[in-house]
């Protein structure tokens, strides 16, 4: 029982920190990353279907993305998608290839985008904590309940204080990353 609890609570506290990055990858840089556009979706024959789906995205050179849809109907819908999203992007259209041009950020934009890395971050530490605080009421519980004793239950407990202490500090690394590149002119 607790050995399961321990893998669910690492495995949560993982998947918090693949949302960080997810999260991350979002937030541009200034230069162009297809992962930028992963939140687009186009409609496509009714239904709304992730861009990357029904188009290649790719880098033309380190401020410029090219999108080329499959089908050339799609463009008008790739292009309102576009506009549509909160990215702040403009798309040009030459033929059936977009192209979208990543404008350079300014200090006040970097500043922000920070902030919004801090907040991110800020929520992937408050889900790890929840974590730890869900793992504990069930050691809490167990210890009630006389399935463990106390010094299990401090020992359990400790393992998931380590557990937490381990994620937070990826997350903050993540984060020193994520500032560095977002400062880096």
């Amino acid at each position: 029982m607790i050995e399961e609890l321990k893998v669910e609570t690492e495995d949560q506290m993982k998947k918090a920190l693949e949302a960080l990055e997810y999260a991350f990858n979002k937030i541009r840089t200034g230069r162009a990353n297809p992962s930028l556009l992963d939140t687009l979706h186009v409609s496509y024959y009714g239904s709304d279907t992730p861009l990357n789906q029904v188009a290649n995205v790719s880098v033309e050179d380190g401020r410029t993305l090219a999108i080329n849809p499959w089908e050339k109907q799609l463009v008008p819908e790739i292009e309102k998608a576009i506009l549509k999203s909160d990215l702040g992007l403009n798309p040009a259209t030459s033929g059936s290839t977009i192209r979208i041009v990543i404008p350079a950020l300014t200090e006040e934009t970097r500043k922000d985008m920070v902030k919004l890395a801090r907040s991110e971050a800020e929520k992937a530490k408050v889900s790890v904590r929840n974590q730890r605080r869900d793992a504990n009421s069930v050691i809490k519980d167990l210890l009630k309940e006389k399935e463990i004793s106390e010094d299990d239950s401090r020992h359990e407990e400790d393992i998931i204080q380590k557990l937490t202490d381990d994620y937070i500090a990826k997350i903050d690394s993540k984060l020193l990353e994520k500032e560095a590149d977002l400062m880096k002119v």
